[in-house]
């Protein structure tokens, strides 16, 4: 059947303004607050609460970035479609293969880290691997439940959006009351017995036994940044929300505003919760909760709140799946932005009579398969998706300073002060947080952009004969996207927090250099006015959007 014959479905327009923020809030709140706190603490000692609240600003600076552009253009897969409305096909699949990649992981990770706690009703899903806490990977019978789990997620978002959003908006209000327990809890318990910890818990071992540096690694390698992220859902589903000029704004202000309140907080129930007795075998660095999945749940047991660590390895469940649930969604997206910019076969843009991606759908379900093969821990493999999605995110300022430029008249419904500060902060915000990663992580994701462009390789020559190529817009996007990457690549590999910390410091400097520099190649070069317009138009008609036009 020819794409004419075919029957065409749209996105539908079911999502309201709580629903597009308890998807962002949903997304941020999984498996990230179970493990998050203790890794950062591993990692930066008590000083983690500033590593929570540092990650906010960074994210809210590329978070305001997306809430102007957002607004302007409500188009599902909007992360993806705003690269090639500036520059072109060569960018816009660079970095949507980059974000597809770090997308379809999400769904993985989070199954991965529901059955880590749900070992304490299901023990035979997931085994240790090497003895630290957050060291476990799936057995062949944790792999089968996993893939039944998988398949759940996708069968809830084939039923369209509005059943989506109905059943998120239940399971966020449940994370959000669990959570908040947690930290009453915890404070009264540590504050008020010595059955936990105490506040010496903030000096009795350092309180940043790794300096300022161990402060900022935490960032990108305990899962902080991995957590906030997010808040690119409500862009995600900004196609498919009904005022998406006040939602998508409020959705991704708000989201990251409420978690890094929630977050900052549950770092200092847990700092506190600490029995001080497990900090005497090495510190920070060494702690460790023996024969137990989770790290509060082991806090809540050796305090007696046996209560309270059943609802934490019930919500142990119930929250990474809510996420994962959401990032299915997110993922299915992403692949049909993909194929609406012609970087994916066409097909991944087709809908079903709900509305929703489905062939994104299946597509994402067969990746989570591949993807949950045993990784080392849960801890590295957030920090592999942390550095490929905000590479992805580090376009939103690009675009925004861009579309200033080539469309000033253009109503923007909100519109950030202060010319192109906010975005170069943004995008300067971005590279450190590449950096942060270290290289071991980074490595891996490089490796993955030069397979992306293999790939890109192959798909060309497929075209060539069948006489479907599409211009690469190369003179546009390479001039400034291949050198920011080959700055990334090299200043992860050649000043390694981990290897080289004597150029930590420098590496601030160094960072400000390459910022400002590709900043602006990137508004020099971008794709002619005219250009620009064609491909506005193009993706506002897909969306359905006049209003947008």
């Amino acid at each position: 059947m020819t794409t004419a014959a075919r029957p065409h479905h749209r996105l539908r327009r079911d999502v309201g303004g709580l629903g597009l923020l308890f998807a962002s809030v949903g997304w941020i709140i999984g498996s990230g607050w179970l493990f998050g706190a203790y890794t950062a603490s591993t990692i930066a000692g008590p000083a983690a609460v500033f590593s929570w609240l540092i990650a906010a600003v960074m994210i809210m600076l590329l978070g305001l970035t997306y809430a102007e552009l957002g607004p302007m253009f409500p188009i599902s897969g909007g992360v993806i479609r705003f690269p090639d409305m500036v520059w072109g096909q060569f960018t816009s699949y660079s970095l949507g293969f980059i974000t597809w990649i770090g997308t379809v992981t999400v769904p993985a990770v989070e199954t991965e880290g529901a059955l880590t706690y749900a070992t304490r009703f299901l023990p035979f899903t997931v085994q240790a691997k090497g003895g630290g806490t957050a060291e476990h990977v799936l057995t062949p019978l944790g792999y089968v439940t996993a893939v039944v789990r998988l398949a759940v997620f996708v069968v809830l978002n084939y039923f369209g959006v509005k059943l989506f959003a109905r059943v998120n908006n239940v399971l966020v209000w449940w994370k959000l009351a669990i959570i908040a327990l947690i930290i009453v809890v915890f404070l009264i318990t540590a504050l008020g017995t010595t059955s936990m910890g105490s506040p010496a818990n903030f000096t009795s071992h350092g309180f940043a036994p790794e300096g300022v540096g161990g402060v900022f690694v935490a960032i990108s390698t305990a899962g902080i940044v991995f957590s906030y992220g997010g808040f690119r859902q409500s862009i995600e589903l900004a196609g498919e929300s009904r005022n998406p000029k006040r939602n998508v704004p409020l959705a991704v202000i708000g989201s990251i505003t409420i978690t890094a309140v929630i977050y900052a907080l549950l770092q200092l129930a847990f700092t506190l919760g600490v029995p001080q007795h497990l900090l005497g075998h090495g510190g920070w660095e060494k702690l460790t909760f023996a024969n137990d999945a989770g790290p509060l749940a082991a806090i809540a047991t050796i305090a007696g709140l046996g209560w309270l660590a059943f609802l934490l390895y019930l919500d142990a469940v119930v929250s990474p799946l809510d996420t994962a649930l959401i990032t299915t969604a997110a993922t299915a997206r992403v692949s049909y932005a993909l194929a609406r910019n012609r970087n994916a076969p066409e097909v991944l843009a087709r809908t079903n009579r709900h509305g929703v991606p489905w062939v994104g759908l299946v597509v994402t379900f067969v990746g989570g398969l591949v993807l949950l093969l045993p990784f080392p821990s849960w801890q590295q493999l957030a920090g592999f998706i942390t550095s490929s999605t905000v590479i992805s995110f580090g376009v939103g300022p690009l675009a925004v300073g861009a579309l200033r430029r080539a469309e000033p008249k253009r109503e923007r419904p909100f519109r950030l002060p202060l010319g192109d500060v906010i975005p170069v902060l943004a995008f300067y915000a971005a590279n450190m947080i590449v950096y942060w990663a270290g290289w071991e992580t980074n490595s891996k994701l490089f490796v993955i952009v030069l397979i992306g462009h293999v790939l890109l390789v192959v798909l060309r020559i497929v075209g060539r004969v069948r006489g479907t190529n599409q211009h690469l817009d190369l003179r546009v996007g390479a001039v400034w996207l291949l050198p920011w990457l080959a700055a990334m690549a090299l200043i992860s590999r050649l000043c390694d927090p981990t290897t080289h910390p004597e150029l930590f410091g420098w590496v601030f400097l160094i960072n400000i250099a390459v910022t400002v520099g590709i900043y602006f190649l990137a508004m020099r070069f971008r794709l002619p006015k005219e250009s620009i317009d064609e491909h506005i138009a193009v993706a506002v008609k897909e969306a359905g959007d006049t209003d947008a036009a």
